[in-house]
């Protein structure tokens, strides 16, 4: 039923910046959260940053103010704006939404999403 499509993952300088892209189906007019993970290799998966459908937005701290995470309405499309890279950034990134059940904070945990991309490599070397 929901679909996400990822696309931006890329190798990278450290200090560079880079977007990538979720594109998602299959939603209606019902509240729904987004969000960006990522794992490393011998790591856990983390929650990056997340979006709710009013708005709202959530970031991990060491996220915060290098990252920016935004979505379009009408299409559904989530975005995640990587500044200032740093090679701890590195991971496979995975997009993930959650459109059934109500928080009263944006979720993110890994096991309260219940849809997945199929994850975007991003490599930032030293």
């Amino acid at each position: 039923q929901v679909q996400l499509v990822e696309s931006g993952g890329a190798s990278v300088q450290a200090g560079g910046s880079l977007r990538l892209s979720c594109a998602a189906s299959g939603f209606t007019y019902s509240p729904y959260y987004m969000g960006w993970f990522r794992q490393a290799p011998g790591k856990e998966r983390e929650g990056v940053a997340f979006i709710a459908s009013d708005g709202s937005t959530r970031y991990v701290d060491s996220v915060k103010g290098r990252f920016t995470i935004s979505q379009d309405n009408a299409k559904i499309t989530l975005y995640l704006q990587m500044n200032s890279l740093k090679p701890e950034d590195a991971a496979m990134y995975y997009c993930a939404a959650e459109v059934r059940r109500r928080y009263a904070d944006i979720p993110w945990a890994w096991f309260q999403y219940s849809y997945w991309g199929q994850g975007t490599q991003v490599t930032v070397s030293s």
